[in-house]
Formats: structure tokens, C-alpha cells, sequence
């Protein structure tokens, strides 16, 4: 068993509590509505995207319905997540090209899935793999920061650390990874003053702060 094996079988016995917000992304199994979370989350913590998501549901679950809500109630259900209002616009908007130029499909290649506005590769690959169950590597910060701290890969950014990834993680582990890791990283694996002392993989840990 190499390494990688050995710490995703830890990561996955530790039962490390998820947030509510991350459990709810893993149990939509619809593109749309993975789209349309991870658009939420940006730039805004899981303790005020989660609660904002389910207002946001109570409005719409599909593009058809989405692209009749008016951009000032869907603004007011999704307060406060960062630049709600901005996110308002861009998910009816997005809604509106699904249903008008896609035939109310949501694309499922990362290239396609881009051409949204304010789509980056992170969301990309989410959708993919929460939405579609296609091998993807989704990179957060938590994935990024973990992954170098490991020494699994030694990158500036997290686009170079989905390229490293696809270069090296198994695909068997792709789908899984972005759960497992921001769970590791929201617990145990924190951007200052992580908890080795209770982490349980800590021994492959190369500690590159």
C-alpha cells in the first residue's frame, strides 16, 4: 500500500464531522444545483453559505424556474454571502444561458462549464464530480495548502496543484478527495496553528509550512 492509499484510508476512518454546507453539496447528485452552491461558497465561509443555499432552494431548484426569480429576491434570500448581489445576477444570468443556448442541460466538460462568467476551474470540477460522478479534481485552499504541506506536491497555486494532482493521485481517488481534504483542512489540517498532535496523518507529513 503506498502512502496516498494509507492516508485516504485514515482520512476516511477518522469520521471527521463535515459542515453541514459541504454535506449538502455531496448529497445534491445535480449539476445544477452543485453549480449554483459552489457559486455561493465563494469567497464565503460554510456557516453562512449553508443556510443561504436553503433560502436560495426555497426559490428555485431548476434553471427554468431560477431565470423568472428577480434578482432583488434572490439577492435578499442569499444575504449575506460575499458579493450576494453580484451572485444573484450571475446565477440568474448562467440560469438563463443554461435554459436559452443549452437546452436546460448543464454542460459537463470543464472547457464548456468555463465559459460561464465567474465559473473558474474549481467550480468546473466540482460539478463534475458532485454533479455528473466524472473524475475530477476539485482544488480549494484547503487541498492546495494540505497537499504541499504533505510534500505530495510542491506547487504555487491552486490550478498547479489540480494539474499536479491529475498527474499523480490515482483516479480512483478524484471524485472523493475535495471531501475528504476540506474536512481534514476545516478540523485538524487548519491554515495556522494545524493540529498535528491529534492528526491522523501526521506521520507522512512532511510539515512544509
Amino acid at each position: 500500500m503506498s502512502d496516498i492509499d494509507e492516508i485516504v484510508k485514515l482520512l476516511k476512518n477518522a469520521e471527521q464531522p463535515r459542515s453541514e454546507f459541504v454535506h449538502l453539496m455531496d448529497t445534491f447528485n445535480d449539476p445544477y444545483l452543485v453549480l449554483i452552491g459552489c457559486i455561493l461558497s465563494l469567497r464565503t465561509n460554510d456557516k453562512t453559505t449553508y443556510p443561504a443555499t436553503l433560502r436560495m432552494l426555497e426559490l428555485a431548484k431548476t434553471p427554468q424556474d431560477m431565470m423568472k426569480v428577480e434578482v432583488k429576491d434572490l439577492a435578499k434570500a442569499i444575504y449575506p454571502v460575499g458579493f450576494y448581489g453580484n451572485k444573484a445576477r450571475q446565477i440568474i444570468e448562467l440560469s438563463k444561458q443554461i435554459c436559452d443556448e443549452l437546452g436546460g442541460k448543464v454542460p459537463d466538460e470543464i472547457e464548456d462549464l468555463c465559459k460561464f462568467k465567474g465559473v473558474g476551474r474549481k467550480t468546473a470540477n466540482l460539478v463534475l464530480a458532485r454533479g455528473f460522478n466524472k473524475p475530477a479534481i476539485c482544488v480549494d485552499v484547503h487541498v492546495h495548502r494540505i497537499f504541499n504541506r504533505l510534500g505530495y506536491v510542491k506547487t504555487k497555486n491552486p490550478e498547479e496543484t489540480e494539474f499536479a494532482l491529475r498527474e499523480k493521485l490515482p483516479v480512483k481517488y478524484w471524485i472523493d478527495i475535495n471531501t475528504l481534504i476540506v474536512t481534514h483542512g476545516q478540523n485538524v489540517c487548519k491554515p495556522i496553528k494545524p493540529m498535528c498532535s491529534v492528526c491522523p496523518i501526521e506521520k507522512y507529513c512532511a510539515k512544509i509550512i
